[in-house]
């Protein structure tokens, strides 16, 4: 099992988020972004769910953005609220979830990584 998985990957500068964005576009790997801030209540709420998914879905890549700093990166997916989760997959975004919704997360992740885990299998 390579470092990265099964661990929330937080994303400190721009080149950092993007080198790996870029390597999940190349492993055809399903990405969820938390788009998160220091001082907001339901992301601290949601905060410790998404770590136990990031463990328990090591096949999907799990990343966290803080939106104070890393302000491009959220002005170039249009995050207005936090938390924003974003599905990516193949550089493309595929479903957001706005709001700590425990269910409806869990429910897209369940949805959308069970591709990602189907092609991991069969590589």
């Amino acid at each position: 099992m390579a470092a990265e998985e099964g661990v929330v990957i937080a994303c400190h500068t721009k080149d950092e988020f993007d080198a790996q964005m870029k390597k999940a576009e190349e492993t055809k790997k399903l990405v969820v972004i938390d788009f998160t801030a220091s001082w907001c209540g339901p992301c601290r709420f949601i905060a410790p769910v998404f770590v136990e998914y990031a463990k328990k879905y090591p096949h999907i890549v799990f990343l966290k953005v803080d939106v104070d700093e890393l302000k491009e990166v959220a002005a170039e997916y249009k995050i207005e609220a936090m938390p924003t989760f974003l599905f990516i997959k193949e550089g493309k975004t595929i479903q957001t979830v706005v709001g700590a919704r425990k269910e409806e997360l869990q429910a897209n992740i369940e949805k959308h990584g069970a591709d990602a885990a189907v092609a991991t299998a069969s590589a």
